[in-house]
């Protein structure tokens, strides 16, 4: 009972205590805003936690001046604290920013001045910042700066008007005029001449057809420009330095080198190789005893050594290069010193960033599985299959540990594009004139997803063209796997027709509507064989008046019934925009015979193309196509829609569309072929991510039968041109130079060749 009387006590007295303390803090009673003139009371009372009825508190005082001060309205926040009848008045005074009224710039004269005020991105209307203010005079600065105004003075000047609280900004500029490069001086360099060195350089010196502008930034280029040629010569110490100054109202530019001394490479050794033997290092660095030593190069060649391991599964190799110069034979030994850890395998396989393609549409395009080796090739080739599906933009292999020593699970992250596009648009061609055309076209269809129609992988095109001389209709369908099985199957639905018109080629009216169904197998990453059957009605009429009799012997409507055997051999990096590997396929089309229909005769096409890279991811390409033709049976002649043509922009530029070959001795049109070859040479030079330049040589013939193929002289030509990436599609623009004269015509003249075709 005494023990419950002292807890009674003890408990009243704490309440006592803390009763107390309650009553002696100081309450809240109002909050008041004072000074604001354009920012609402409400916003400001929003932007701070104190509030009346609640103690007051000094640290939350604070906190609201910072908050305040930090909306960018205001240039000052003060707080009074008034003790009045019934708690405490706190009072916010405020003093708010000038609104800018006016942005002026003065003494512009060699940029635009709309060009200048959407870099100083400043609003009349809006509170003075005079920290943006500063902001947008470097910017001003920069700009000039990179156009060769290296002397440019930018400054500002507010003017207030405190009455109204208002601001004028003014950017005044001095330009000065830009500084040109007078003369270049090298120093220091003994082993390259002064000839050689400026080479390298962008800074040039001024001259009657060179304005030869003096900018820091580029020169600041140049000389690591220069450091770095002298480090892939050998000469690892070199230092280079520059100094410039004014001459007038022009630059003197001053380089000095100190090469040191060059160095050359020794010994080639390797240390920590215990399951990689030497020679198979060797095979794949390029590093020689006696050659240049270059740092660069080196750390290269230790990446090859690593990329050798990493496509045995040693996925963690480390390969370190260690330089050591031998005094004895002056040279520089290099060892690599290799750690090779251990073999890793593949546990579980991971899928991540698809949210319309299904697993199992990228899983079966990748070549390594659980309890493979980690080895980069297949992870190469996987990469590779996947970024040719055109499903993506982005695809990316990447480790996690799994549950054992040694075992890594592969996940593999990707990011999708738009595979489906509803489009439509117009262009003109060499051979159609002005055409228009309308799609709509899902490359990852799926005809079970009611929801979205995609994920599946399939292939839906509906389409349609309309121009000056051509129409055309076609529906399309693919399923690359079929049973879950690398055979695919699709079928094509078209109607097109074609206008006579002899300035593109073509002395009748055609009008074709057929059918087709594939069945095509993927033998391995590389090889493909397919077959189809094609069923066709073909009409030709209005045959020019003056033409032959063989010419008008073509007139008439035919059933065409055909079975084609494809085999297609491809190991280009990339279908899209390939840059290295080789294309070759071969179609063989039997027609007629036991299958039926009109007309008997065979046909046999081959194209085979090589991609080789080049310096600056420019690509030499060599392509190569022939095509030979033969009737049988009840058939004299190939028909006139089946012969082979050339001529024009797609096989031999800077000749007219599809005049190469025979022509009809009356009307001088052409008549096509039985054989047909072609081959082409073209460079193409990336000078933007969407234009590129090209160099070409074509050449080739048609003749009339096949047992003259090859027989005389080929037409060629010579030319150049741009492959330009845009939203339509891709665009060719080519000028060709024939280097003989084309049947029928009397002399040479070059011939601009212009494409748009739709993308896909």
């Amino acid at each position: 009972m005494h023990f419950l009387k002292k807890v009674y006590l003890f408990s009243l007295l704490f309440s006592l205590v803390f009763t107390l303390s309650l009553c002696a803090q100081e309450t809240v009673s109002k909050i008041e805003i004072e000074g604001n003139k354009v920012i609402s009371t409400s916003t400001v009372v929003s932007n701070i936690k104190m509030r009346a009825n609640q103690p007051y508190n000094e640290n939350i005082i604070n906190s609201d001046i910072k908050t305040l001060m930090g909306l960018g309205y205001f240039e000052n926040v003060e707080v009074e604290k008034l003790n009045v009848l019934g708690g405490t008045v706190i009072r916010f005074i405020v003093k708010e920013k000038p609104i800018v009224k006016k942005i002026t710039v003065e003494g512009a004269r060699r940029i635009n001045r709309k060009r200048l005020e959407e870099l100083i991105d400043l609003k009349e209307g809006t509170f003075l910042d005079e920290l943006r203010i500063k902001e947008a005079v470097e910017k001003v600065k920069d700009l000039y700066l990179r156009k060769g105004f290296s002397q440019i003075e930018v400054t500002y000047q507010i003017d207030r008007d405190s009455q109204n609280n208002e601001a004028v900004v003014n950017f005044d500029i001095n330009e000065k005029g830009v500084a040109r490069v007078r003369t270049i001086t090298v120093q220091g360099n003994t082993v390259f001449s002064d000839k050689r060195i400026k080479k390298l350089m962008k800074t040039r010196q001024a001259w009657f057809f060179r304005k030869g502008i003096f900018k820091q930034e580029l020169l600041e280029d140049d000389i690591r420009r220069i450091q770095d040629f002298y480090v892939e010569q050998g000469f690892s110490e070199v230092k280079v330095n520059y100094s410039w100054n004014y001459e007038g109202p022009f630059v003197v530019v001053d380089i000095n080198v100190n090469e040191g001394v060059r160095y050359h490479v020794g010994e080639v050794t390797f240390q920590g190789n215990e399951n990689v033997f030497d020679f198979e290092i060797v095979k794949v660095i390029n590093l020689k005893p006696g050659e240049t030593y270059n740092k660069n190069k080196i750390e290269r060649q230790a990446l090859e050594i690593q990329s050798l391991y990493f496509d045995r599964g040693y996925i963690f190799a480390q390969i370190k290069p260690l330089s050591v110069f031998n005094p004895q034979s002056e040279l520089v030994d290099i060892t690599f010193q290799i750690q090779e850890g251990n073999i890793n395998y593949v546990e579980m396989v991971y899928i991540q960033g698809n949210q319309r393609t299904k697993d199992k549409v990228i899983r079966r395009e990748l070549r390594i599985y659980p309890g493979d080796k980690f080895e980069g090739t297949k992870i190469k080739k996987s990469r590779q299959r996947l970024e040719n599906l055109g499903f993506f933009e982005e695809v990316r292999f990447d480790t996690e540990p799994g549950t054992k020593p040694d075992w890594q699970n592969l996940v593999v992250d990707v990011k999708e594009a738009k595979t489906g596009y509803f489009s439509f648009g117009g262009g003109y061609s060499s051979i159609n004139e002005f055409i228009g055309f309308i799609e709509l076209r899902q490359r990852n269809f799926d005809y079970k997803n009611w929801n979205t129609f995609t994920g599946d992988g399939q292939d839906l095109s509906l389409y349609a063209s309309f121009g000056t001389l051509s129409e055309s209709y076609e529906l399309s369908f693919t399923k690359p796997w079929i049973f879950d099985t690398p055979v695919s199957f699709g079928f094509d639905v078209y109607k097109r027709e074609h206008e006579r018109e002899e300035d593109v080629g073509y002395a009748y009216h055609s009008d074709t509507t057929g059918g087709a169904l594939r069945l095509a197998k993927e033998f391995s990453d590389t090889l493909k064989g397919g077959i189809a059957y094609r069923i066709e009605n073909v009409k030709i009429d209005d045959v020019v008046d003056t033409a032959t009799a063989a010419l008008k012997a073509e007139e008439g409507e035919n059933d065409l019934s055909s079975i084609e055997l494809s085999l297609q051999w491809d190991t280009r990096d990339n279908v899209f925009n390939p840059s290295e590997g080789f294309y070759f396929t071969n179609s063989f089309q039997f027609t007629g015979g036991f299958m039926g229909g009109d007309k008997d005769f065979n046909k046999l096409f081959s194209r085979f193309s090589v991609y080789l890279p080049l310096f600056k991811k420019s690509v030499f390409e060599l392509r190569t196509r022939v095509g030979l033709a033969d009737p049988f049976d009840n058939t004299d002649t190939v028909p006139i829609y089946e012969r082979f043509f050339a001529g024009g922009a797609s096989t031999i530029r800077g000749y007219n569309e599809r005049k190469i070959g025979p022509i009809d001795p009356v009307t001088e049109d052409p008549i096509g072929g039985e054989a047909l070859f072609v081959y082409n040479v073209e460079y193409t030079y990336p000078l933007t991510d969407f234009l590129k330049v090209a160099g070409f040589f074509d050449s080739g013939d048609v003749w009339a039968e096949r047992k003259d193929f090859l027989s005389g002289g080929l037409k060629s030509s010579v030319g150049v041109g741009l492959r330009i990436k845009t939203p339509l599609g891709p665009i060719d623009l080519d000028y060709g130079w024939p280097l003989d004269n084309e049947p029928g015509e009397e002399g040479k003249q070059g011939r601009f060749h212009f494409n748009i075709s739709r993308g896909f």
